[in-house]
């Protein structure tokens, strides 16, 4: 028995769509050998690129902190000294230190990361103009809804580079006074008098007072009498502080002798004497204290009095006749008397009597 064939024979494949596919694979490789060259290049490129710029920021990075840390060194070293707690705060130093390397090492791995990136792009022929000009505009807007933010961050710089003022200084900056326990870039704490802490931001001050920078001054004014003797109350005072001077801590805080400066103020009865001292910051109202303390306690050993703001009558002048107030004695008092009789009214004399007298 004989089997015919299948009437449906297995389909040709067609000539003309397997030279189009051979083509387009030739192509693709003669474009893919024609162009691999420029891609490795490019990757190579790129990951050197990307290498030097972690190698160099993490370089960069470590040179500012050893810088920090010597910064640091130098302030513990110059503590350690014979001025050190006078003229070196370690605590200012670390914080001040500290903000100026975080800034640097932020300002530098943005630089070094942010030209790494361009330079990427470029390599990979993008085109930067309408890239930049997003990031214009974005910063603009960034810069307009932030700009508070921007301020204090700027000021707060400029404030710890200039060194206006560090931690344990005594400041007045307008809108809070008080004891600086910390600064920071975008706001600096205050403790008040009261115990109280003030958070200021730095771009809200406008101007600073620093009363821990330099020296300060201790001033005192005595009021006394008119009549007492100028050349015994000048050294009555000066013997007092150059007591207080010899004392302790008083020998340390007062950075020059105790000074009569003269009258400031003369009435009749009362006048005014200055005394100044020019102290460590930050002591002058202690020194004040014990300064009045000590020449009211001189003054009152020598017997010279210390006025108020109301003069004082002399104690030679005799005092007043208590009865210099009273009344003179009148006849008037007596009602039986001759002058009370003659000033009481005429009695009317009674109707009755006066009928009888008409008849």
């Amino acid at each position: 028995m004989y089997w015919s064939a299948s009437p449906v024979a297995a389909a040709a494949p067609d000539p003309s769509s397997i030279s189009e596919a051979t083509e387009k694979a030739t192509d693709a490789a003669s474009w893919v050998q024609a162009n691999w060259q420029g891609w490795l290049n490019a990757g190579l490129r790129i990951i050197l690129i990307i290498v030097i710029a972690l190698v160099l920021r993490s370089l960069v990075r470590r040179a500012i902190t050893k810088f920090v840390e010597r910064m640091n060194r130098n302030a513990g070293a110059a503590r350690n000294g014979a001025l050190g707690g006078l003229l070196v705060n370690a605590e200012r130093r670390r914080q001040r230190s500290e903000a100026i390397g975080s800034v640097l090492r932020s300002v530098a791995s943005f630089v070094i990361l942010g030209t790494a990136a361009l330079t990427v792009l470029s390599v990979l022929n993008i085109n930067l103009a309408p890239l930049l000009a997003s990031a214009g505009v974005a910063g603009v807007a960034i810069g307009f809804g932030a700009r508070n933010l921007v301020t204090d961050f700027l000021s707060g710089v400029f404030m710890i580079l200039e060194d206006q003022y560090g931690v344990g200084d005594t400041i007045d900056a307008g809108v809070a006074s008080g004891e600086v326990i910390e600064v920071g870039l975008r706001v600096t704490k205050l403790r008040g008098a009261d115990g109280e802490i003030w958070y200021v931001r730095n771009g809200e001050v406008k101007r600073i007072g620093n009363l821990s920078q330099g020296w300060a001054t201790a001033s005192v004014d005595v009021q006394l009498r008119a009549s007492e003797d100028l050349v015994r109350v000048r050294e009555v005072i000066t013997q007092a502080g150059e007591e207080m001077a010899k004392s302790e801590p008083w020998n340390e805080r007062l950075w020059e002798p105790v000074e009569v400066l003269g009258l400031s103020e003369v009435f009749l009865e009362s006048m005014t004497i200055t005394v100044s001292a020019r102290t460590m910051p930050g002591k002058s109202f202690a020194v004040e204290r014990e300064l009045r303390w000590r020449i009211k306690k001189a003054l009152d050993a020598a017997g010279i009095r210390i006025v108020g703001n109301q003069p004082v009558p002399e104690d030679a002048e005799d005092a007043a006749d208590p009865s210099a107030g009273m009344a003179a004695p009148s006849a008037f008092n007596n009602p039986l008397s001759a002058q009370s009789v003659a000033s009481n009214p005429i009695t009317p004399p009674a109707q009755g009597s006066s009928t009888s007298l008409n008849k």
